[in-house]
């Protein structure tokens, strides 16, 4: 397949835009670049060739934090399968488990042209489970859409663990036993991990017994795959640097209202950030200090960060209009548009297959004639995986 006579973004390396240019791809990318080196267009080379007449051509949308498929689409508690809170403790957990792909909330967000999305579980337990990415379009069987699993732990601070277990009389109904049950359980994966690996360098000594929670911890242990800790606070967010700095963990905060106000000390180490839903109401305290403004404050101080939904807290086809939400709040343009695309891919794992227009990477394309941010903005074409969404 071939487009051409369009305006390409790639967000490669370089951020090289082509103001007259084509894209050549099959599942993946083939081929990029200016008009002037544009193959002969004839039947006989491409199936299909689509002259853009000056559309803009743009990397398909990741949303790095949702729920999509977990919270069943007008399903109500039927559909319900985002928090197991019968347990504080879940690592093992998994999100191919929970997550149902023929939710009408993909094809929604395929559409929309948010082709890649990390789904999980939700915020009620300390350490919730595993989050995984995936297409938003594709076959009906979620295994052969996932792109990582698991893509990353999710942990939980400040209100929510608190409120979910305080209504049922147990641990934890403080931020202090909320962190003390995340230690305990990364101590028992440390313990579990070096028994393991000395039965293995060690003939004589015996494995540990099989824990599945512990097996689920050990890529994160091995910095294999980040934790995402939903924190809303700054002091949360400081409880959540501290337990990364004492198990060496490579950490993501998730949601992050606070952030831009301790944007200093999320530089110093080096910690990206996943905020959003942007578009929301202060509905609970964790949220008085929700802004607009917070992505333009973080472009501003030089901090990693991509903008999310949190569907279903905002449908996840609105990421583009999350977006122009924090322009209106500051942001550029062009760090709104990475927010959502090779940022958000960076910070979910996978920008070696999706977040920009390069030879190699996923044909997942998006075609619009208008600002992508635009209230009215409906893409024209979206292709994921080089399959054109219907």
């Amino acid at each position: 397949m071939l487009i051409y006579n369009a305006k390409i973004l790639t967000l490669d390396a370089q951020n090289t835009v082509y103001e007259n240019g084509f894209i050549e791809f099959g599942e993946r990318i083939k081929n990029i670049g200016d008009m002037n080196s544009c193959p002969p267009i004839s039947k006989r080379a491409f199936k299909t060739s689509i002259n853009a007449n000056g559309a803009t051509l743009l990397p398909g949308f990741v949303d790095a934090h949702s729920h999509v498929g977990v919270w069943g689409n007008a399903e109500g508690v039927e559909g319900d399968d985002g928090n197991e809170t019968t347990d504080p403790c879940t690592p093992h957990l998994r999100a191919l488990d929970m997550v149902n792909p023929t939710d009408r909330c993909f094809a929604e967000a395929a559409a929309a042209g948010i082709t890649t999305v990390m789904c999980g579980p939700g915020s009620a337990n300390p350490i919730g489970g595993q989050f995984l990415t995936l297409k938003t379009a594709g076959s009906k069987l979620i295994d052969e859409r996932v792109m990582k699993a698991p893509a990353a732990i999710k942990f939980a601070f400040g209100e929510n663990p608190k409120m979910v277990y305080r209504e049922r009389s147990e641990a934890p109904v403080t931020r202090m036993a909320t962190a003390a049950i995340i230690r305990e359980q990364l101590f028992k994966a440390q313990r579990y991990m070096a028994a393991l690996e000395k039965s293995q360098n060690d003939t004589e000594a015996d494995p540990p017994e099989f824990d599945m929670k512990c097996e689920a911890l050990l890529p994160v242990l091995r910095r294999e795959i980040p934790v995402h800790a939903h924190a809303h606070r700054a002091d949360d967010i400081f409880t959540a640097i501290r337990i990364a700095k004492e198990f060496n963990l490579r950490l993501t905060l998730v949601h992050a209202t606070e952030a831009a106000d301790i944007a200093d000390e999320l530089l110093a180490h080096d910690i990206p950030a996943i905020i959003g839903p942007v578009l929301c109401d202060r509905s609970k305290p964790e949220l008085a200090q929700h802004s607009i403004m917070t992505a333009a404050r973080l472009e501003r101080a030089g901090a990693s960060f991509a903008i999310a939904t949190d569907h279903p807290v905002i449908p996840v086809q609105y990421l583009p209009l999350s977006a122009g939400l924090a322009i209106r709040g500051g942001l550029s343009p062009e760090r709104a548009l990475r927010a959502i695309t090779i940022d958000a891919a960076r910070l979910c794992g996978v920008d070696a297959r999706v977040g920009s227009l390069e030879v190699g990477k996923d044909a997942d394309i998006v075609m619009v004639s208008d600002e992508f941010y635009e209230v009215t903005s409906t893409p024209e074409m979206v292709f994921v995986n080089g399959r054109k969404v219907e």
